[in-house]
């Protein structure tokens, strides 16, 4: 594996991607974590750099992308090691079964459209949208209660739908954001991204009503379900993301050039530390 691959593989940018899982892991509150141990590896340090490396192959970024402000030349070494980890991907899948392993493949195919040329639904504003939100959000919380549960369950249950709709939601608020400093790469290469066909302070306000919405979802689920309490400290937690987007807005809207790459890792950094820190007192405190 050559250090350009190992780059691109971006391995630290699971990280953002952690908040579903431990919502998962929340809501499943598995008895045994030899599962969650093995589920968390497959998805963290195999599925997701796997579909880093495979995207950043075929987009052949020459500026800044997800967790790599100065990203190298993606090589083929870059494509081949992407299908080794899908395929170590699926076949530690079938150590759980071969419907997770399935689910395991549904997920790479999917994340794979998004930017092979022959599909490239980054091309399409709103179907690439609701694909980013609908796999990095609904299905994979449900591939994690999968996965993580020793014991078999209905996954059509409410008691498993409402937290998965939750995570898409707060996912297709917070994607466009992801692309807001992407603009003039995408626009040059014809990849009409939702933000980029909102433009940028309506991206703001976009991701603003979403992160609403959804919050107010969350809240009544944690109230409905556990207690107000969890609420509450969904809402102490969320504040430093809140007061971090309005700070970062504030500027845009003086200067739109500060829709930029360190501030969108910024507004990730603090909204995934936040996250995961709140799912993870929920895990561990009901």
């Amino acid at each position: 594996m050559t250090k350009s691959t190992f780059l691109h593989l971006r391995f630290p940018f699971s990280f953002f991607l952690l908040p579903v899982f431990l919502f998962g892991v929340a809501v499943a509150q598995p008895e045994g974590w030899i599962r969650v141990s093995l589920v968390f590896f497959i998805l963290h340090f195999l599925l997701y750099p796997a579909s880093n490396g495979y995207n950043s192959y075929f987009d052949q970024d020459e500026g800044s992308i997800g967790g790599l402000e100065h990203p190298p030349e993606a090589t083929k070494n870059l494509y081949h090691w992407s299908l080794v980890l899908d395929l170590l991907a699926l076949g530690l899948g079938l150590l759980i079964d071969w419907k997770f392993s399935l689910m395991l493949l549904v997920y790479g195919l999917a994340s794979k459209a998004y930017s092979h040329p022959s599909v490239r639904l980054k091309k399409r504003p709103i179907i690439g949208w609701l694909a980013v939100g609908f796999f990095q959000g609904y299905f994979t919380l449900l591939m994690t209660v999968y996965g993580i549960s020793s014991n078999s369950f209905n996954i059509f249950d409410w008691q498993w739908q409402l937290p998965a709709l939750l995570s898409t939601l707060l996912l297709l608020g917070s994607y466009p954001m992801t692309q807001i400093y992407q603009h003039r790469e995408d626009e040059k290469r014809g990849d009409f991204t939702l933000s980029l066909k909102l433009g940028i302070l309506s991206t703001f306000y976009f991701t603003g009503a979403f992160f609403f919405v959804s919050t107010l979802g969350f809240i009544y689920y944690f109230k409905e379900t556990y207690s107000i309490q969890i609420g509450l400290l969904f809402i102490i937690l969320m504040t430093p993301v809140v007061g971090y987007f309005f700070y970062w807005f504030l500027k845009v809207r003086r200067d739109t050039s500060m829709a930029d790459f360190r501030h969108t890792m910024r507004l990730n950094l603090v909204s995934a530390l936040m996250l995961n820190l709140f799912f993870l007192i929920f895990a561990l405190n009901l």
